[in-house]
């Protein structure tokens, strides 16, 4: 069975190690797009500034259901642009709840070309 080609991408956060610049595979560099595109401002980026969804500003808005599908479809959208050619666009989903103070963010998808499914949880708020 012939293996797919996993070159090695520049880690997130970016870092210098003995041997230079820190690396990530695939999977492992998927997941830091993912993030960054969580975490990172609208606007926040100089020559991208559509880029993020500023998910830490929520902290301080109300916990609720129409918060949940704002947040849904803006990260929804965000992470299909960051993700092109890395995800299937058909198999990303996102899912915003609340828990008590925290705001919880399930991100599930299949890589492209290979299939292999994903699912990584956030929690946003005090403590996460």
């Amino acid at each position: 069975m012939p293996q797919l080609n996993n070159p090695a991408y520049l880690s997130f956060p970016f870092s210098i190690g003995t041997d230079g610049a820190r690396t990530s595979e695939r999977k492992s560099h998927v997941r830091e797009q993912i993030e960054q595109v969580l975490f990172t401002n609208p606007e926040e980026r100089v020559f991208r500034p559509e880029c993020g969804a500023g998910v830490r500003s929520l902290i301080f808005e109300p916990n609720a259901s129409p918060l949940w599908k704002i947040t849904c479809k803006r990260l929804t959208a965000s992470l299909a642009e960051a993700l092109q050619g890395e995800v299937d666009p058909k198999t990303l989903e996102v899912e915003v709840r609340g828990e008590g103070e925290k705001l919880l963010v399930v991100i599930s998808y299949a890589l492209a070309t290979i299939g292999h499914a994903e699912q990584h949880e956030f929690m946003v708020g005090s403590g996460g």
